[in-house]
């Protein structure tokens, strides 16, 4: 299955959210550099848990505020909300090619947001030092995409040099 061979469509970002998130994440746009941007967020997400644009918004604030461990469980929060758009298993390591080939055309671009965002997990893991559980994420990506359309072969390359180094 070449991942890259398919018409986007149902993009999350084009997606409604309920009155006022969009509002609030533009705020928190604006207030990034104030430091104030954490507040819209979270009112943002009060407003809509299950939004991919705020999770996406929140994950993106806590990573480049270096706060891993709440970009990973924004991150995790998104996969949540993804899975049953798919009908993936709820543990990512029970899923198998089969699931991505049996996945409607119309629900690619989706199959590629959840693939993206496990790969986001597993880089996340790996710069908590979680290594064990990246490595098992950028295994499952390989597995699953061939052609490396995801990407996932360079951090499981990255991530076996540094053990490699360590030793």
């Amino acid at each position: 299955m070449d991942l890259l061979d398919f018409e986007a469509q149902g993009l999350y970002f084009e997606e409604t959210d309920v009155a006022g998130v969009q509002e609030l994440l533009a705020l928190a746009s604006e207030n990034y550099a104030t430091g104030e941007a954490e507040l819209p967020l979270l009112q943002a997400y009060f407003k809509a848990p299950n939004s991919l644009n705020v999770l996406v918004a929140l994950n993106r604030f806590y990573y480049y505020q270096h706060r891993l461990d709440d970009a990973l469980a924004a991150t995790l929060k998104a996969l949540a909300v993804i899975r049953p758009l798919v009908d993936f298993p709820e543990d990512w390591r029970q899923l198998q090619l089969e699931h991505l080939q049996a996945a409607p055309t119309a629900l690619l671009t989706q199959v590629r947001l959840y693939l993206f965002t496990l790969k986001a997990i597993g880089f996340l893991h790996m710069r908590l030092g979680l290594l064990d559980e990246s490595q098992g994420i950028f295994e499952k990506l390989v597995a699953l995409d061939s052609k490396d359309r995801i990407g996932a072969q360079a951090l499981l390359d990255l991530l076996n040099q540094c053990r490699m180094e360590a030793a």
